[in-house]
């Protein structure tokens, strides 16, 4: 499944965020509708079961926390939850499907569903045999159970080496301080790494860490973490091609792909958002290029030029390769060049969610959620607080019909009428996700200064004071975070806060809906006036 995702360490962010954002791309001919949803802990199963892999995950004993998740509308193929940021404040997004090699399936095979032959007391009959966890099942098997980034990883981790994965896999975690990136290796192995605060990190759909510390994933784990095995595994199979001792070990070599298709899909994407990111750091352009957009080396982590907005990484997660003969909408280059590569804002997106954690807000309302349905050439992304009971109706109850009643569809239908009249409707739609944006904006700072004007509760000042006693007494090393999970959870269900939060999101929903709304009569009436049969002559 086509992605793309960055991922913004704290100091690279505008606002000392960690945010971790990631489009959902559909299979070739596919479009799957998304919904926007809370699920509760009473809503969380307590036995899973895999509907691609069949594979089944006895949940019975843990006690899940409440997160919000983006699930398929049709569940045919299971929940698909994507997206998420659960009560403690942390954020996952899962996954990022990736590429390998032959050594590497040759030594560990993904686990894939084995069929039953025949049927049961007949001769010869063979039971069906379960795969493994794949792209279905990451959010909720994940995202309930765990309190800071790096339980995510170690969750998933274990999870991968009992029960294995079909696929290839990208799956980020985030909390307040840190973000953590986790790749799978073959079927049961995988390594992650943290994203340094000071970086921004760039993935199109091919495994992407370049450098890694295999010393600290096997001890203190500061910044990399990894299978058990992993030492031995690469050494057995003889998956190191560093040809000086003395070089870091680069997973993309070890472990990847650098095929001729990933120069047609992957890293062109990731050349053009690191070329917006970073414009003067390097040439990019002609044949004196630093990095072109086919070279196998594009950075996996860069600090940027200038600190990173919301703005930038809905742009670059909508990019088409403006500004280069590669623009499918654009005048430079020919035809043969405008349909050259995969563009990172795609006809078949389903869903966009971008993940900020921010430190200077309180616990309750510290997550913010942005949402963008449908292509992202053309749809807008907007603010919505995780940390509420429901989600609102315009983004929850997105059907399998077409239907302008719900986001999704509408998004859908605006898309396909501005794609063959870009020029048309390109003025419109800029002013739409402008107008909507800077609502978004407004409607965080509003809901922020209410959330504000409560103070803290007793309650509250009793955890957070408990939090620093015991975060000073812990950190004489100075090598422990300031978190306090349970402090946190408790804290994000102040009822009152919860209230506030969920009518931000409600006049979010309604003011996207009318200008959504607007948006759509105005490129329809476009449209319908460009159509091949219209006629000057009025019929009055």
């Amino acid at each position: 499944m086509g992605c793309t995702t960055i991922l913004v360490g704290k100091d690279a962010s505008y606002d000392g965020s960690t945010i971790i954002a990631r489009n959902e791309d559909s299979a070739n001919g596919e479009f799957n509708p998304k919904r926007f949803v809370v699920v509760k802990p009473s809503e969380q199963p307590r036995h899973y079961r895999s509907v691609i892999s069949h594979v089944e995950v006895d949940l019975s004993d843990e006690e899940p926390l409440q997160y919000t998740a983006v699930p398929n509308a049709d569940l045919k193929e299971g929940i698909w939850g994507e997206a998420g940021v659960n009560e403690a404040n942390v954020a996952m997004s899962a996954t990022e499907t990736l590429t390998t090699n032959e050594r590497v399936l040759g030594a560990d095979p993904f686990v894939e569903l084995t069929p039953a032959k025949g049927k049961p007391g007949e001769e010869g009959y063979e039971p069906e045999v379960a795969g493994g966890i794949g792209e279905e099942d990451f959010v909720t098997l994940v995202l309930p159970y765990i309190r800071t980034a790096r339980e995510g990883v170690e969750r998933l981790g274990a999870l991968l080496e009992r029960y294995g994965t079909y696929e290839m896999n990208g799956v980020a975690f985030s909390d307040v301080d840190e973000i953590w990136w986790l790749e799978t290796v073959g079927g049961h192995h995988w390594i992650a790494k943290r994203v340094p605060d000071e970086a921004y990190v760039t993935m199109p759909n091919q495994l992407g860490i370049d450098e890694f510390d295999l010393d600290d994933a096997l001890g203190e784990q500061e910044s990399h973490m990894c299978s058990d095995d992993l030492a031995e595994f690469i050494e057995r199979n003889h998956l190191d091609l560093s040809v000086e001792s003395t070089s870091p070990f680069n997973p993309r070599d070890a472990f990847g792909s650098h095929s001729d298709s990933d120069h047609v899909y992957n890293t062109p994407r990731a050349w053009w958002m690191q070329r917006f990111l970073n414009p003067y750091d390097e040439v990019w352009d002609g044949p004196d290029a630093d990095h072109g957009p086919e070279n196998n080396d594009i950075p996996w982590a860069r600090q940027p030029e200038r600190k990173i907005t919301i703005e930038d990484i809905k742009y670059v997660l909508s990019g088409h390769y403006q500004g280069t003969p590669y623009d499918p909408y654009g005048k430079l280059g020919d035809e043969h060049t405008r349909h050259m590569y995969r563009p990172i804002g795609i006809n078949r997106q389903s869903q966009l969610s971008v993940m900020q954690i921010r430190p200077y807000r309180p616990q309750a309302s510290r997550a913010i959620q942005w949402i963008a349905y449908g292509s992202n050439p053309f749809n807008t992304l907007v603010p919505f607080y995780p940390n509420v009971d429901s989600t609102p109706k315009y983004l929850e109850d997105t059907t399998t019909r077409v239907t302008t009643e719900n986001f999704y569809w509408a998004n859908r239908v605006i898309a396909a009428l501005c794609d063959s009249a870009f020029a048309d409707t390109r003025n419109a739609v800029e002013r739409y996700q402008e107008k909507t944006g800077a609502m978004g904006h407004r409607l965080v700072t509003a809901t922020d200064d209410q959330v504000a004007r409560l103070g803290l509760t007793e309650a509250e000042e009793t955890l957070e004071s408990a939090a620093e006693e015991e975060f000073e007494a812990d950190n004489v090393d100075g090598d422990v975070q300031p978190m306090d999970p349970e402090g946190i959870i408790e804290a994000t269900r102040n009822a009152e806060v919860r209230s506030i939060l969920a009518a931000a999101n409600q006049t979010m929903a309604d003011q996207l809906k009318a200008e959504t709304d607007r948006l759509l009569d105005s490129v329809l009436y476009t449209r319908s006036m460009a159509m091949n049969n219209g006629f000057h002559m009025s019929d009055f």
